[in-house]
């Protein structure tokens, strides 16, 4: 246990006092240790009544559909409430748990049997309830589900770089479609109007809109009044589970000996009879309100990442200050629901029984990011008591729920910087942190009012989103640009897939003569990958609409209720459309290309014949070759010839998506973001000429590959600017990860790094930023004796997770990322 003579982080210092955080939460911890660190169970209830209302509204608008599902789920789903929490909603059954999703992985539950057994993300089911989904569930969506649709759909050669067998239930890891494993990209809900409003005046609203249509026209009543029917239905269904609570709380209440805790319950069981139906009053009213929209938004849809909780320093704010000056609320209390809001949010995990979405988010993945800073639609700074509030919880309490998100911009305050350094420092890390400077400006270039962009709110891994203005929720698709790259190696083949032609043969590149024809031969497989790749997510905007409705999204969406269509529709008239595809693999691409031009066309120190042969050999043997296309420039130091590179396929890119963006009416984005998905696309691509082995990670979001940033984290940064093309708007998020050691930054003297370096990153109008502060010597130890190391957070990809819950190959991927020992 830490007994190396180091720097250690706050965290570390807690692993090693065998704590998890900070006294004074016993409650809290109470609540934790009841669940912390256990396998997750599968409440199938969900499921159950969801296909069981299915099943009867067969031919009806499917919206109808959707919302009369609900409702079923409303009325008969057990309700729970967690044994001394302040706050009531669950999704399922006590303790860890996921639910089942029936119309979007209803084809793959002959796995369930296997879930508990599986290495990453293990499920456990009872042999009794694997009979009632096989038995009761899964006969009525077979057929049904939007993947067989979507594998069925797609043309041979285009289903050939996407699926690796017949029936599509198993990855390619070339041009993988994200679409099958969830029913919408992330998303974030307007809770300020259900704050302010409650549920009852929403659904009056959606009554004036049914009661306006034209009796008489044909369109309206098949389009528009179904539609208005659902819902104000989905606003009853809400407002009945919320009463269902409040009836448990008063049972429960009747039936408890201790007076302090019967007190409680009435006073949960006062509040869920009054929210979300009504407006808050209070402080305590908010927090309920919105973790019942949360938890309910759980039962409708599978969002990819949850739903994220928006700008809560923000629309919590009026309530915790009123509360505050009145004294009816301590900074203390208001902590501590806070934390209860966490330890509730850390039992419902996110549970992926499609294989591939599974290899994509590793470790009970959660992005249900809390956005605190930024900036008000005004355009003043927008940090507030409550953002510190939040950023004092996250270091006193490192949960690794919620994923917390800081926005910063030129102006944030000095103290807001400090005390995100901190928390930084803290080693779990969080928050990550997300540039106005980079993300409004865009927004605006692509058509959002002004003063709503100032408004974003971070969602998802490293995403953001305009609640009442985005309306694109398609899945998107990840290309593994280091596949284009083997392809070009081995004449449109992979070593993986023998001799199947899954790219272009661009012929014998051991023949190849000049830079430029190699280069040319690689933008042919680059750009059949985009080609396949778009028309793929074309075929998936045109099919979702089928099989997906949210109406309770819908009805907190201003224009899905202005237009009377349900925000799954293909496009909804004057929203905003924000598509993107996936680039895995940049600095592994990049240093390849680099490599390739430095090495063998510009020194002449190797030919290409000598480059595949040691390629194919894995560098067994070869290892001098190796060396030297290692020793060519790379990505992540600032070394022009690189990074110049990498702008270029960014233009390229770019280039592609704003030609198609033009066409479709929808804005398609580059972006950089793997979140765990570089692991499992390495494993498919053979040595590349970077010297990286084979089957091994790609390198991850814009980061550097791993090991090959040796000038700092400022050169990575300044790489990250010099291969942006800033005269360009068809760019969206770039994951940036950044490992330094706790000696970097420690003392007051590291603290006022860490700030210089945000300003720096912030000044450059770089998309995202995140840290992982921890000694290797650390994660070494906790692979050899993970016991002592269960509490240990990692900052993977846009969230954090329990070091131990990982697997080796992800834990190795961590481990190898350069660590700074200076800044």
């Amino acid at each position: 246990m830490l007994n190396y003579d180091c720097c250690l982080s706050p965290q570390e210092k807690r692993v090693a006092k065998g704590i998890l955080a900070s006294t004074g939460r016993e409650r809290v911890y109470s609540i934790l240790d009841s669940f912390h660190m256990s396998t997750p169970f599968i409440d199938i209830e969900r499921a159950r009544f969801f296909t069981e209302s299915m099943k009867t509204t067969e031919g009806q608008p499917l919206v109808l559909r959707w919302a009369k599902a609900l409702m079923n789920c409303a009325q008969k789903m057990t309700v729970y409430i967690t044994p001394e929490s302040l706050i009531a909603g669950r999704a399922g059954k006590l303790g860890r748990y996921g639910i089942l999703y029936p119309e979007i992985d209803g084809d793959f539950y002959s796995t369930l049997r296997d879930l508990d057994k599986r290495e990453k993300s293990p499920f456990k089911i009872t042999s009794e309830e694997v009979e009632i989904v096989v038995s009761e569930i899964a006969p009525y969506w077979r057929g049904k589900t939007y993947h067989e649709h979507l594998n069925g759909a797609m043309p041979d050669d285009l289903r050939g770089v996407t699926y690796d067998d017949d029936l599509g239930l198993r990855s390619k890891f070339v041009v993988s479609e994200t679409s099958s494993y969830r029913s919408a990209l992330q998303w974030v809900h307007d809770y300020e109007k259900v704050l302010k409003r409650g549920f009852k005046d929403i659904q009056r609203e959606a009554r004036e809109h049914m009661a306006a249509l034209d009796n008489e026209s044909p369109t309206q009543n098949w389009e528009k009044r179904p539609f208005y029917e659902a819902m104000i239905m989905v606003c009853d269904a809400i407002m009945l589970w919320a009463r269902r609570h409040a009836d448990l709380a008063r049972d429960l209440a009747a039936k408890e000996p201790n007076e302090t805790r019967r007190t409680e319950l009435l006073e949960i069981a006062s509040r869920c009879e009054r929210v979300p139906a009504e407006p808050a009053r209070d402080f305590r009213d908010a927090i309920q309100s919105q973790w019942f929209v949360q938890m309910f938004s759980r039962i409708e849809q599978k969002a990819s990442a949850i739903i994220s909780n928006g700008r809560m320093d923000q629309y919590l704010f009026p309530y915790f200050d009123q509360d505050i000056k009145a004294g009816t609320l301590t900074t203390t209390q208001a902590k501590e629901l806070l934390e209860m809001m966490w330890v509730e949010m850390a039992q419902f995990i996110d549970l992926y029984i499609n294989p591939t979405g599974n290899e994509f988010n590793e470790g009970y993945a959660h992005w249900e990011a809390v956005t605190i800073g930024g900036q008000t639609p005004g355009g003043e700074d927008a940090t507030n008591e409550l953002t510190y509030l939040f950023l004092e919880s996250k270091r006193e309490f490192p949960l690794n729920y919620p994923d917390l998100a800081a926005r910063i911009h030129s102006c944030s305050p000095e103290r807001f910087l400090t005390e995100v350094a901190l928390t930084i420092k803290d080693g779990s890390g969080f928050p990550k942190l997300i540039n106005d400077e980079e993300i409004i400006p865009l927004y605006t270039a692509k058509g959002a009012p002004f003063g709503q962009a100032l408004d974003y709110a971070v969602s998802g891994c490293t995403e953001a989103r305009l609640p009442n203005i985005e309306t694109y929720t398609s899945g998107c698709v990840y290309i593994n640009f280091a596949a284009a790259m083997e392809m070009t190696i081995h004449n449109g083949r992979m070593l993986k897939y023998g001799e199947e032609i899954v790219g272009l043969e661009t012929g014998d590149s051991s023949r190849f003569k000049t830079w430029e024809e190699f280069y040319a031969a690689y933008l042919k497989q680059h750009r059949n990958l985009l080609a396949k790749a778009f028309w793929q997510q074309y075929i998936v905007d045109c099919l979702r609409p089928q099989h997906f409705a949210t109406p309770l999204a819908s009805v907190l969406h201003d224009l899905c209720m202005e237009k009377g269509k349900d925000l799954q529709s293909q496009h909804i008239d004057g929203g905003l459309d924000f598509s993107y595809f996936e680039f895995l693999g940049y600095g592994t691409v990049v240093d390849s290309l680099a490599a390739i031009k430095k090495v063998v066309f510009d020194d002449g120190r190797l030919s290409m014949q000598d480059v595949v042969e040691a390629m194919k050999a894995n560098f067994e043997g070869y290892e001098e070759v190796r060396e030297l296309l290692r020793s060519a420039p790379r990505f992540g130091n600032n070394d022009p010839f690189a990074d110049s590179i990498a702008k270029k396929l960014d233009y390229v890119c770019q280039e592609f998506a704003q030609k198609y963006s033009e066409e479709r009416g929808v804005n398609i984005d580059v972006r950089y973001v793997p979140i765990t998905s570089h692991v499992p696309f390495g494993k498919v691509v053979s040595a590349t000429p970077n010297g990286r082995l084979a089957w091994t990670s790609l390198s991850d979001g814009s980061s550097a590959s791993h090991g090959a940033d040796h000038k700092g984290p400022t050169a990575v940064l300044l790489s990250n600017y010099h291969s942006k093309n800033r005269n360009m708007k068809n760019r969206a998020s770039r994951l940036l990860n950044i490992k330094l050691s706790p000696k970097a930054v420690e003392g007051e003297a590291g603290t006022k790094k860490i700030v210089d370096m945000i300003r720096t990153w912030c000044d450059l109008r770089l998309w995202h930023l995140q840290f992982n502060i921890i000694n290797k010597q650390t994660l070494l130890a906790a692979q050899k004796d993970p016991d002592s190391y269960r509490g240990l957070l990692v900052r993977i990809a846009g969230y954090s997770a329990y070091f131990c819950d990982l697997s080796r190959d992800l834990q190795n991927d961590i481990i190898n990322r350069t660590e700074h020992e200076q800044m």
